[in-house]
């Protein structure tokens, strides 16, 4: 199964950001850091009022322990990027936390990285016997302003702010975490899920369906002012949602192939007639933002490329990023990307058949299932299979439910072929790359869907671990977004650059809201009077 979804709400860690700067980390549990110029070790010095929320006081012995227990018990890829950063941790008393670094690695997020643990009651875990390697019912004890009241499992979890929050006076905390209690209602669809949000089930609602945004939001609380439908800006970058191929299967090793199957997919089409033009196509790893690689490379990215010419695809050095091409949004199946895709396919070896089914010299059929848990993109994915079948592959649809689908695109299954998942990472990213797109990754990270194995993707990820100053961060980014897009692992979706909320008119929120987070469950706030009125008036 998968994860309460507020599961990490309670912890908290040494360092934290902020929701209108990138790169900028503040001290939370610690109150002063220390470390030397280059970045070697870095010693927490821990603020002497933090307690859990059963009044515990949090010890240094806490921090190690719950270190060692990710260490030990974590995600496989999450366990291998940290013992290759740390050398040691040690407790050097009750409230100092010392991590040392191991030689001869990148330092420059290393701070930040470890800074970032969550850390949990070391005395709870171990006294109710809890495993991070097991599914277990018994909330970790955490630090946090929230912890969970109560649980109906899949129908309703519950989370309280604690009264006595060690750290609500914080100049960091103010004006943050207003709610006194946050209730999650789980249901089984997503139509399903507004209606009960309709009938005022629940009272926030973060819409992610484009038809029910277009079409459904002409309900009376809507008409009477009781819901506010509101379009929100953002300057978030794209999340990188796609269609991802498994490259651990021999059929799709083939970038002819990945290409071909990528271009029946007609986002104008989909986008005009599905999803009422509220998207844009999402083409870079970094889309929305000023990391995306744009035209040829620059002199300056020529310098990180050139040394590995022999590794990169075709284009890459003397072509512009690679765009998936427009289709055309009159018409479902786009013949010039049939033709196109059809050509690719005949020249990756795989030729139509007497039954209209392409084959490969063996003989075998190429056949392609799409993956999916939601019922929502069932309407998008049809129209795909339709036309991967009319460019003679063997396409299907395959519909699971969450638990199975959680099961199968997992490690160390990785069952399925095409699957629908996020390829993207942070604006100043660090050894997260190798567990999205690192070789050693592939076969064992959660996040590595594709399973991309690709020297010169190894390569370009430490030269950005290795970027000094933001100019060279951001020229190395740039030079690994062409080189990933390139590759074609994946077939990109859309993206949309604002929020599309709708709640009950008892919300209020900062204006105008930072850049980075919508921040619904961190700094947005309840108006009681309204409230009230509402619920007078027979709404709630």
């Amino acid at each position: 199964g998968r994860a309460e979804r507020l599961a990490s709400a309670p912890f908290e860690s040494m360092l934290t950001g902020t929701a209108d700067e990138i790169g900028a980390a503040y001290c939370l549990l610690c109150e002063t850091l220390e470390y030397p110029e280059d970045r070697s070790w870095v010693i927490f010095n821990m603020r002497d009022n933090i307690t859990f929320s059963d009044r515990t006081p949090m010890t240094s012995e806490d921090v190690v322990f719950s270190y060692e227990t990710f260490l030990t018990k974590g995600l496989n890829s999450f366990r291998a990027q940290l013992s290759k950063k740390v050398e040691s941790v040690e407790a050097l008393d009750d409230l100092t936390v010392k991590f040392t670094f191991k030689p001869d690695i990148p330092t420059r997020d290393l701070i930040q990285d470890v800074g970032g643990i969550p850390v949990f009651s070391k005395a709870h875990y171990v006294e109710n016997e809890l495993d991070l390697e097991e599914s277990f019912l018994t909330p970790m004890l955490g630090s946090g302003p929230y912890a969970m009241e109560r649980i109906e499992i899949g129908q309703t979890s519950v989370y309280a702010r604690d009264p006595d929050y060690w750290g609500e006076d914080l100049p960091i905390n103010i004006g943050r975490s207003n709610f006194d209690r946050i209730r999650l209602e789980y249901y089984a669809d997503y139509n399903a899920a507004f209606e009960g949000f309709k009938g005022g089930s629940y009272t926030f609602r973060d819409e992610a369906s484009s038809k029910i945004w277009a079409t459904g939001y002409d309900f009376p609380a809507i008409q009477d002012g009781s819901v506010v439908k509101a379009t929100i800006p953002h300057g978030d970058k794209a999340t990188g949602q796609a269609f991802i191929f498994n490259l651990r299967r021999e059929k799709f090793r083939d970038p002819r192939v990945r290409e071909a199957i990528g271009l029946m997919f007609n986002f104008e089409w989909s986008n005009e007639t599905l999803f009422y033009g509220l998207y844009d196509r999402v083409n870079s790893f970094w889309d929305n933002s000023n990391l995306a690689a744009m035209g040829p490379p620059s002199a300056s990215e020529m310098e990180i490329l050139q040394p590995i010419a022999d590794l990169l695809p075709p284009g890459v050095l003397d072509g512009e990023a690679y765009r998936w091409p427009e289709s055309s949004p009159d018409r479902q199946l786009d013949r010039k990307a049939l033709r196109r895709a059809s050509a690719l396919l005949d020249e990756a070896g795989w030729t139509v058949g007497a039954d209209g089914l392409r084959r490969n010299a063996e003989g075998k059929v190429l056949s392609v299932a799409i993956l999916n848990d939601s019922q929502t993109f069932n309407r998008v994915i049809n129209p795909y299979v339709e036309n991967l079948k009319r460019l003679g592959v063997d396409a299907s649809h395959e519909f699971v439910d969450n638990a199975q689908m959680t099961n199968r695109e997992r490690p160390p299954n990785y069952d399925f072929d095409i699957v629908t998942g996020f390829m993207s990472t942070s604006y100043v990213p660090g050894t997260e790359l190798r567990q999205y797109y690192g070789s050693e990754t592939a076969d064992s990270s959660t996040f590595n869907k594709a399973g991309l194995k690709s020297e010169a993707v190894d390569h370009l990820i430490e030269v950005v671990l290795n970027a000094q100053t933001q100019d060279e961060l951001n020229v190395a980014i740039s030079a690994l977004d062409r080189v990933l897009r390139a590759l074609k692992p994946w077939v990109p979706q859309w993206n949309k650059n604002v929020h599309t909320v709708a709640y009950y008119d008892m919300y209020e929120y900062p204006e105008p809201l930072p850049p980075y987070s919508l921040g619904q469950l961190d700094f947005w706030w309840y108006n009681a009077e309204k409230g009230e009125a509402l619920r007078a008036a027979g709404k709630l």
